[in-house]
C-alpha cells in the first residue's frame, strides 16, 4: 500500500488532473451580488460592512437608515482587493454617524442584494447590561468538513440545512441573546484541505472553495451581529506539513487570505473616552500601535476588548520566523510593537467608563492536557494582564470548552471568583471543525470546567459593573454546560498591581 507521505509526495505531478473533485459555490449571474458578509466595530459611532463578490468594484457602497423603507444614508469606499488563487474580492465600507445601541437597516449596493439590520454598538460606559459569545476554531461544515445531524423578537437567520445542529445553528436560534461575538483565530480550517481524499489532487481550488463555503455558511451570522476576528494558526499553515508546500496556495501563505478579508474592516484602537489626561495619552499611543486584524482593542458598553496575536511579533512566537510551529509567519510590525501596543492599551482603561477588561487571542497558556500550554505567549503577555487587573482572558486553539479559576504564575488567586487580582481563563476551542474535539486529558487544580462530548462555545455576559457571568453553551441542544460568576469591586480607575 502506498503511504500517505508517498502519496502526497507525488501531488505536483497529479495536481490539475480529471480526478480533482472540488464543491465550489455556484457563481451568481450578476458577479456583483455580495457574499459572505461580516460586519464589525469600527468606532464608538460607526460599522464596518465587509462582502466579497466575484468580480472587483470600483466602488463599493453600502445604504443605511433607521428603517427598511428609508435607506437615506450612503457610505462608499474603493477597496477591493483579492490575491493571485482567490475567485473573489474582498469589499469593505464603513457605516459613521450612528446613534449607539440602536437598529440600523442596510443594504450593499448590487442589482441582486437585501436589506439586512444590526444593533449599532454601545458608547463606552453605557451600564446596559449585554452578552457577547465566544467562538474559536470554527471550520466549515458539509462534505469537506463535517456534519451534524418562546417567541423572538428579532428573525432567527436563515442558514443550510445542515448547520441547525451546529454551532452556527446555535448562534441562529439564539439571535436574541447576544449583541457581538468574538472570534480570536482559527476559521474554516480550508488549510485541512489535504485530509478529504477528494482534495487531494487539488490543493489550491479545495482551499478556496472551503474558504468560499464557510464563509457563507458564517455569513447569516456575521451579516447580522458584530463579528470581531483576530489569527490563529490556521490562517498561516503552509508547513506545517512539509509535504504539501509544493502545493501550498497563497491565500494559505503568511496569513493572506485572512488579512484580505479583515484588513480593513477591523477598528484601529479607540480613542479614550475617560476625563484623564495621562489615559488620553495612552490611548493615542496606543492607536499608534494598534495592528489590525492582528491587534487592536475596541470599547463596547461596559467592556474594554483586546484582541491579540499570539501567533506572530512576539520573542519566540510559535508561527513566527524560526518559531516552534515552522510556519515563519511575520512579522507585521516593528519589534516590539505588540507588547508595546499591550502595555499602552491596558495602561488607558479607566474602570469608571469600562469596568471589564477582556483579553482575547488564540493560543492559551492555560489549558487541560499535558502538552497545550504556549509558554513563549505565557512569558509575552501574563505578566501585563496581572498588572493592569485584566478580569478575563479568553483562548481556544484546544478543541474543547474550559474554564479556570483566575491563576497567576500557576497558582490559584486565593479569593477565587471573589474579587481576585489574577485574571480568570477560559478556553472556548470547542466550536467545531474538521480535526474533531481534544480530550480533557489531565486537569491543573484550578481547572473548574472541562468538557469535550460535543461541540460547544461560550457566552460573556455582562451583569453590571461588579458581576460577570461564563457560560458554556452545548452547540447542538442549546443545554447551558456551565455558568459561573466572576464578582470584582472595581473600586480603582487605573489597576497597576
Amino acid at each position: 500500500m502506498v503511504g500517505v507521505a508517498t502519496l502526497i509526495k507525488s501531488l505536483p505531478l497529479v495536481a490539475g488532473s480529471a480526478f480533482a473533485s472540488v464543491t465550489y459555490p455556484s457563481l451568481p449571474k450578476d458577479l456583483t451580488t455580495p457574499h459572505q458578509q461580516r460586519l464589525a466595530v469600527y468606532g464608538p459611532n460607526a460599522v464596518s460592512v465587509g462582502w466579497n463578490t466575484y468580480e472587483q468594484l470600483n466602488q463599493t457602497c453600502v445604504q443605511y437608515g433607521l428603517s427598511a423603507d428609508n435607506l437615506n444614508t450612503k457610505a462608499c469606499s474603493s477597496s477591493s482587493t483579492t490575491y493571485a488563487t482567490s475567485r473573489t474580492w474582498s469589499n469593505v465600507a464603513i457605516l459613521t454617524g450612528l446613534t449607539p445601541a440602536t437598529t440600523y437597516y442596510y443594504k450593499i449596493e448590487s442589482t441582486n442584494s437585501t436589506v439586512g439590520h444590526f444593533l449599532s454598538p454601545r458608547s463606552p460606559g453605557d451600564k446596559t447590561p449585554f452578552s457577547m459569545d465566544v467562538v474559536i476554531d470554527l471550520g466549515v461544515y458539509g462534505k469537506d468538513g463535517f456534519t451534524t445531524s418562546s417567541k423572538k423578537k428579532d428573525t432567527i437567520p436563515v442558514i443550510e440545512p445542515e448547520l441547525n445542529h451546529t454551532t452556527i445553528g446555535s448562534l441562529a436560534n439564539t439571535v436574541d441573546n447576544y449583541e457581538l461575538v468574538i472570534h480570536p483565530g482559527d476559521f474554516a480550517y480550508a488549510d485541512d484541505w489535504y485530509l478529504k481524499f477528494a482534495n487531494l489532487f487539488d490543493g489550491k481550488e479545495a482551499y478556496e472553495s472551503i474558504l468560499e463555503q464557510f464563509y457563507d455558511q458564517l455569513a447569516p451570522i456575521a451579516g447580522r451581529k458584530l463579528y470581531m476576528a483576530s489569527p490563529g494558526n490556521h490562517e498561516a499553515d503552509c508547513s506545517e506539513i512539509p509535504y504539501i508546500n509544493g502545493l501550498c496556495p497563497e491565500g494559505q501563505k503568511n496569513f493572506t487570505d485572512f488579512m484580505h478579508r479583515f484588513d480593513n474592516t477591523m477598528p484601529q484602537s479607540f480613542t479614550s473616552s475617560s476625563s484623564d489626561t495621562t489615559a488620553q495619552a495612552q490611548a493615542k499611543k496606543a492607536r499608534s500601535l494598534s495592528n489590525p486584524p492582528f491587534w487592536y482593542s475596541f470599547e463596547y458598553g461596559m467592556a474594554h476588548v483586546v484582541m491579540i496575536n499570539t501567533e506572530t511579533d512576539f520573542p519566540n512566537a510559535p508561527d513566527g520566523q524560526g518559531g516552534s510551529a515552522n510556519l515563519n509567519g511575520g512579522p507585521f510590525g516593528k519589534e516590539h510593537q505588540q507588547i508595546e501596543f499591550l502595555t499602552a492599551d491596558l495602561a488607558s482603561v479607566d474602570r469608571s467608563v469600562t469596568p471589564w477588561v477582556i483579553v482575547a487571542g488564540h493560543r492559551p497558556w492555560y489549558s487541560t492536557g499535558s502538552s497545550s500550554g504556549c509558554d513563549s505567549c505565557q512569558e509575552a503577555f501574563e505578566g501585563l494582564l496581572y498588572k493592569y487587573g485584566v478580569d478575563l482572558g479568553v483562548f481556544g486553539h484546544v478543541h474543547n470548552s474550559q474554564r479556570f479559576l483566575p491563576v497567576v504564575n500557576g497558582t490559584a488567586d486565593a479569593n477565587g471568583m471573589n474579587d481576585p487580582k489574577a485574571p480568570m481563563y477560559i478556553v472556548a476551542g470547542g466550536a467545531g471543525n474538521i480535526e474533531g474535539l481534544s480530550s480533557v486529558g489531565t486537569k491543573p487544580n484550578y481547572t473548574a470546567f472541562a468538557y469535550a462530548d460535543d461541540y460547544s462555545y461560550g457566552a460573556i455576559k455582562f451583569v453590571d459593573e461588579q458581576h460577570l457571568e461564563v457560560e458554556f453553551i452545548k452547540s447542538s441542544t442549546g443545554e447551558v454546560l456551565d455558568t459561573s460568576t466572576l464578582y470584582k469591586k472595581h473600586a480603582t480607575r487605573f489597576v497597576r498591581q
